[in-house]
Order: C-alpha cells, then structure tokens, then sequence
C-alpha cells in the first residue's frame, strides 16, 4: 500500500492525517493524566496504585511531552505548504488570505482558552504570522533560520551573560505567579470564573511559560521545517524517502541519547541554579525535538509497512478533525475533571486518567469517522474552510 501523492486534484496525503491523528492523540491522553492542568494528588491511594500512577505518569511524559506538540508545529508549517502551493498553482497570492486565517485561528484559540488555559491554538496562530515573509525564500535561506532559531539564541545570551555576571540571580519565572492565582480560582470557581480566569490569568499564564520555555523559538522552526518537506515532498513514497527517513532516524536517535541525559543532569552538572535553568530550556528542546524526529521518521516507514498500514490508517479521520478533536477534547475534559463538573480530578490519578483519556479517543475516533462518511470535513474545519475563503469584495 502507498501513500497518495502531491496533485492539485488530491493534495492530501494519507500518511499526514494519521501522523496528525497521533500526534492530537497523545496530546489528549497527556491532558487526562494532568486533569487538564488542575494539579492533584489523591489522597488514600494504595501504595501500589501510587507506584504504578507515577509509572504511568514518568512514561507518558518521556514519550509524548514536547514531543506531541511539536509534532503538531512541524505539521502546521507542511499544511500551510500545501495550501499555499495549491494557491500558487492557480495563479492566487495565499499570503493575505493565510493572515485572515491565522485571525480565524485566535478566535478558536480564544474558545478553547475559555475551556483550557493550556490553549496552543492562540500561541501558533501569532507565531505563525512568520510563514509570510518566509514562504518565498529559498530552501537553503529557510534551514538556515529554522536552524538558529532551534538553537535557542536568547537563553544562550543569556548563559553568556550569567557567565559573564557571576553574582546575578535571576528572578522566578513571570507565569509561577499566574499559575498560583489560577490554582485559587479552580479550587471553588463556578464555570463563569473558569472562564473568565482561564481568558485572563490563564491566557497570559501560559503565554508566559511558552515564553520561558523556548517555545517562541522552537514552533517557528517547526513551522519551517514542515514547510520544507512540503517543497521537498518528503511524505510521499518514494525510495529516496524512505531512505531520507531511515537516515534520520538514525541521527535522531544518536542525538537524542546525550541531549536527554544532558537535560535530566544539568542541575547536578551545572550547581548555578540560574545558569542550569537555562540550558535546562536549551537541553529540554533539543531533546525533545530529536525524540520528535524519531516518533515522526518510526510513524512514516511504519506506514510503508503491508502488516501495520491498516491499524495506522484508522487514526485518518481523526487527524482530518484535528482542530475539532482538540477543542472537543478541552470541552469534554475540563467538564470531567474541574469543579463546575464532575470534579474527578480529586478521585483519579494518572492510570484512571489514562484509562478516561483512551475511552474519549475511541469515543472521538468513532464519531470522527463516521462524520467523514457523509462530510467531506469536520464541523471546525467546515466552519474554519469556509471563514478563511469568505468574499472581502474588491
């Protein structure tokens, strides 16, 4: 079985929609284990359920934390590939038209905040501004940018100047102070004050720490180099692919064993506290981003595989709907676990989460495909197609 290939007739490429499916659900199994970032630990929990929560909760994080959302960035940047090159084709400059949908995106970001202040959607609609001025560049100019931006260059000025000022102690992170004001009202907010906090105090909480944690340098990178296995169609099935793949694969894996033990030893390494968070953030996203590279390139040659196809192919639907399985989920999940809700937050830990979270997959998967048997998208998708192709007149 092949992947569909690149025509303007059906640009679509099978191999992406289950990656995207994946990616959507890990980041959902990875929301349950957190209750949606409402922080807890039952009480009364037998000592072998405490050991196997933290099992479970060490294992999820090690596969899918940064990863699932990186996977989720480098495939933004592939999409908006797509939809540009079709535009081009057709003689059309998508760039204007991407900016009213990078407007369209906060608006479903703004939504979703209103759930979950955990929302991505807000943060890759502004950062994704920076496919503008890119997208005509030439390969060589876009790697090349990716590549800095990657390296993380402010938290290395940073280092430099620690370095540089021995006795400076910088002071906590701006978001530890939001996070504790939002912890006051989930502990006995009615849904109008999550609402209200998680658009305010949540917005700018996690604004904040994606701030503090590379993550306005790593998505944009991301974005880039998604847009450049478009240009270089590197999801289709072809021989030089696979090989392509394979190679990273194995590079990924190379880098990745030093760069995670570099991130889990820096304290100890690094005894400066101020310096070792830094290269914390540095060591954390380059880890990351390797096992990232691993999950991706491991994900596609599967996907070459007669043996393994079938089973991958079934999270299709489910990526197609990505926009709307990721604000479902935040829909579902805070209902489940904050106070205004079922409040099972103070009665689950990771392995019931992780029990809930694969039950609202398969639920999702279900009504995912069978949505996609009568629609050609997602109700989101719909909505989001339609807004993004709206008449402005002349």
């Amino acid at each position: 079985m092949t992947n569909s290939t690149f025509s303007l007739k059906n640009p679509r490429i099978e191999v992406v929609d289950a990656l995207r499916g994946f990616a959507i659900m890990s980041i959902m199994l990875l929301h349950n284990v957190e209750h949606f970032e409402y922080y807890h630990l039952p009480e009364s929990f037998p000592d072998w359920l405490v050991a196997l929560d933290k099992i479970v909760w060490d294992s999820l994080f090690f596969l899918f934390g940064g990863k699932s959302y990186a996977i989720f960035a480098l495939l933004f940047g592939f999409s908006f590939y797509i939809q540009n090159d079709n535009q081009v084709k057709k003689g059309n400059d998508f760039r204007v038209r991407f900016f009213w949908r990078m407007m369209l995106l906060l608006v479903f970001g703004m939504i979703n905040t209103a759930f979950y202040q955990g929302d991505i959607l807000t943060l890759y609609a502004f950062l994704g501004l920076i496919l503008i001025p890119v997208v005509n560049w030439s390969n060589k100019a876009v790697f090349i940018t990716a590549v800095i931006l990657m390296l993380q260059p402010l938290e290395w000025a940073r280092c430099i100047y620690y370095a540089l000022n021995p006795d400076y102690v910088a002071p906590p992170n701006l978001s530890n102070a939001y996070y504790e004001s939002i912890g006051n009202f989930m502990k006995n907010g009615s849904f109008m004050d999550y609402v209200i906090g998680n658009l305010t105090l949540g917005k700018i909480a996690s604004l904040l720490w994606s701030w503090e944690n590379g993550r306005f340098f790593q998505a944009p990178a991301l974005f880039m180099l998604g847009m450049l296995l478009g240009r270089k169609q590197m999801f289709t099935t072809t021989v030089e692919n696979i090989q392509f793949w394979k190679k990273v694969l194995r590079y990924a894996i190379v880098l990745f064993v030093p760069l995670y033990l570099l991130k889990t030893y820096i304290a100890t390494l690094v005894t400066r506290v101020t310096m070792s968070n830094k290269l914390s953030v540095i060591f954390s996203s380059w880890s990351n981003f390797a096992f990232m590279c691993v999950i991706v390139s491991v994900f596609v040659l599967l996907y070459q595989k007669e043996s393994v196809v079938g089973t991958l192919a079934k999270l299709i639907p489910f990526g197609k709907m990505s926009l709307t399985n990721y604000i479902m989920q935040s829909m579902i999940g805070s209902f489940i676990y904050y106070r205004y809700g079922l409040g099972l937050f103070e009665y689950t830990g990771a392995t019931y989460c992780l029990l809930i979270g694969i039950v609202l997959f398969f639920i999702q998967l279900s009504f995912c495909t069978w949505w996609l048997k009568t629609h050609k998208q997602g109700p989101l998708e719909y909505i989001w197609h339609k807004a993004t192709w709206i008449s402005f007149g002349k």
